[in-house]
């Protein structure tokens, strides 16, 4: 029996990269580009800052140290965190379907 390796098991094509998923479903709901830019850029940086983890395995508390690192070392404003949390609420509702994170589940 052969196995396949990060492909879809019905069509054997190959799964698409986490941000191309992201970038699909942001065109799908008619995002603007801009936005789609901005939302991948804020996604990669969350990936990276947690050494380059799969989303799927980062909680609500380890987001909210994101968001908490970027306030106090990016010196960002409230209005640029919140767009980054926007950004990871996407990434976890329509790309990951995890429903179960909410904005108020991470504490700021």
């Amino acid at each position: 029996m052969e196995l396949i390796l990060n492909s879809d098991a019905v069509t054997g094509k190959p799964k698409k990269k986490l941000l191309d998923r992201v970038r699909d479903a942001m065109r799908l709901k008619h995002y603007t580009l801009r936005t789609e830019r901005t939302y991948c850029d804020w996604i990669t940086r969350f990936i990276r800052f947690h050494r380059m983890r799969h989303p799927a395995e980062i909680s609500e508390p380890e987001m909210a140290e994101f968001l908490t690192h970027l306030a106090r070392a990016g010196n960002i404003s409230s209005s640029t965190q919140n767009k980054a949390l926007s950004a990871l609420l996407f990434l976890y509702k329509e790309v990951l379907k995890q429903n179960e994170i909410r904005r108020s589940d991470v504490q700021l």
